[in-house]
């Protein structure tokens, strides 16, 4: 039997409640045809909600967490979209850290969608060439990117698509960028000199502390920008500490927003049917 083009291939796929159902399980389903190995990582375990635009999807099982995946563990990343997916995962710096890892180490990405939101929350975009859903283009461009109306853009170790109605040219394209035979360049520029190396680590050391200062990171490893707790003063007349009759009983399970604004979606009319076979 031939060696299928992604034997030996482990692929990483970044989603969220919201992802949008097709751009995770048609590309998953072609890679998996083609022999790569495949793995949901999220920001909970369990499962996770899909979508078909406005209307309610399927679930799919989470292999892993962010909280315990290795960017080292993978050799291709596949980021979904959704409007809702890519929103919430661009807020974990665990997930902004999991992508810029894998930048910095060359290694493929396809993204697609609404899923550049991620991509330059971590700050990857700048100076890179890409597509993205059109809603987007604005966001690409202000944060440096060059946004291009075509069904697949590839620019260096990146693959990227508009929509759902270029899956087709995405799925084909994806197997050949994913491939262990494709040379996967590295972007990090050598630095000459052990003088403008210590420079460097200075200018470093004084973003860093900048950064930190505008946004509140103490250092904790927290996964919101900032890790910051607003508190809502107490109501007139409400007694310090205790629970408002409103409130939510202490033990009740906390709530995903994500979820819930999901869960209020309506159902597609009839049944909810993926579009035909675009493998």
């Amino acid at each position: 039997m031939a060696k299928k083009h992604l034997e030996g291939v482990r692929v990483a796929i970044l989603a969220a409640d919201g992802f949008e159902q097709v751009e995770l399980t048609r590309p998953r389903a072609k890679l998996v045809k083609h022999g790569a190995e495949v793995e949901i990582i999220s920001l909970h375990p369990g499962s996770i909600q899909g979508v078909h635009s406005l209307y309610r999807g399927d679930r799919e099982k989470v292999d892993r967490t962010i909280f315990t995946a290795d960017p080292d563990d993978y050799d291709a990343l596949l980021i979904p979209g959704g409007l809702i997916s890519p929103d919430l995962m661009r807020q974990s710096k665990r997930m902004r850290r999991f992508v810029r890892r894998f930048d910095e180490d060359g290694k493929p990405i396809a993204v697609i969608c609404h899923g550049p939101w991620l991509l330059i929350s971590a700050g990857v975009v700048e100076g890179r060439t890409l597509t993205s859903w059109p809603g987007i283009r604005d966001d690409v461009v202000n944060a440096g990117g060059e946004w291009e109306n075509r069904s697949v853009v590839v620019d260096d170790n990146w693959i990227s698509s508009r929509g759902p109605h270029d899956l087709l040219q995405f799925n084909r394209a994806i197997v050949a960028h994913f491939s262990p035979d494709r040379e996967a360049k590295s972007r990090r520029l050598p630095v000459p000199g052990a003088a403008v190396g210590l420079a460097g680590l200075a200018l470093a050391a004084v973003a860093v502390g900048v950064v930190k200062a505008m946004t509140g990171d103490n250092g904790s490893g927290g996964d919101d920008w900032g890790d910051r707790v607003t508190r809502t003063p107490p109501r007139p007349g409400a007694t310090p500490g205790a629970v408002p009759r409103d409130a939510v009983p202490p033990d009740s399970p906390p709530v995903n927003p994500a979820e819930q604004r999901i869960h209020d979606m309506p159902p597609a009319p009839g049944s909810v049917a993926e579009p035909p076979d675009m493998l």
